[in-house]
């Protein structure tokens, strides 16, 4: 008994070692982006990602002193790539909900911006559940805006994109009547745009923390929280207090986006 105890002790420890020594550095991190949702993240034509987000990962990176390769991808693949372990972290204006977190861990909320529904301007929808009874509401699929739209507008039929610009696209040709998303999305990514024109807000600003969680953060696999969590919130922290944060805000908004406090 005392010589297997000693054989049991000896292969634990050794197993220790080898974990350790296997735990990552995080000196190189692959994070998921989605390069669909201007402005925080797109595709510009020379194929290249661009946008807030994608210089905000950027910033993370150089403060973490991290070598980070960006992986794009849908939306709705980005939780089961990161599961899948062939990324280690999101950055994609993914907000914390208490059902994500049931999933993964988040680093502290980066920003923040409530949801807002859009239409033709001229359309004077009633925003609400019986005002748009029958109406085509549009969102991305596997956001939070699906969610809110299918709880709240039960009367309604939900039109589930893969990108928000096919939602954008659809409310421009007439196929939707509205589309719920992000308001920075929105206003940056569509009413500023040509393809916007003659389309505005409308109905109220939502902001439950039910639906919308407390802001967007950086997503990773629960195993990974304690390290690599701190390294993000660490970051995070040093980018307000060094206000590169606000540097890249006031360059792609005209408005505050940091998170509540």
């Amino acid at each position: 008994m005392q010589r297997r105890s000693l054989i049991a002790l000896a292969a634990l420890a050794c197993a220790a070692v080898t974990a350790h020594a296997q735990a990552p550095d995080w000196k190189k991190i692959r994070i998921g982006v989605e390069g669909a949702y201007p402005p925080f993240s797109e595709v510009d034509k020379d194929g290249k990602l661009k946008g807030f987000e994608i210089e905000y990962a950027q910033a993370l990176c150089a403060e973490m002193k991290a070598e980070c390769t960006l992986v794009q991808q849908d939306f709705d693949g980005l939780i089961p790539a990161l599961q899948a372990r062939k990324v280690d972290a999101i950055i994609a204006s993914m907000s914390i909900t208490d059902e994500r977190k049931k999933a993964i861990a988040f680093s502290k909320a980066y920003y923040n911006t409530p949801a807002r529904f859009a239409a033709k301007a001229d359309a004077k929808l009633d925003i609400s559940p019986a005002g748009l009874k029958g109406k085509k509401i549009g969102v991305q699929r596997a956001t939070i805006h699906e969610k809110f739209a299918a709880d709240t507008f039960k009367q309604s039929e939900i039109v589930r994109y893969a990108t928000q610009d096919q939602a954008f696209l659809d409310l421009k040709s007439g196929r939707i009547d509205a589309t719920v998303a992000d308001m920075v999305a929105i206003d940056m990514g569509f009413l500023k745009t040509d393809a916007g024109k003659g389309f505005a807000f409308t109905g109220p600003s939502y902001d439950d923390v039910k639906y919308f969680g407390v802001g967007s953060g950086v997503g990773m696999r629960k195993a990974d929280e304690k390290a690599l969590g701190k390294k993000f919130n660490d970051a995070i922290d040093a980018l307000r207090a060094n206000g590169t944060f606000k540097k890249l805000n006031d360059k792609y908004f005209a408005y505050d986006i940091s998170p509540k406090k």
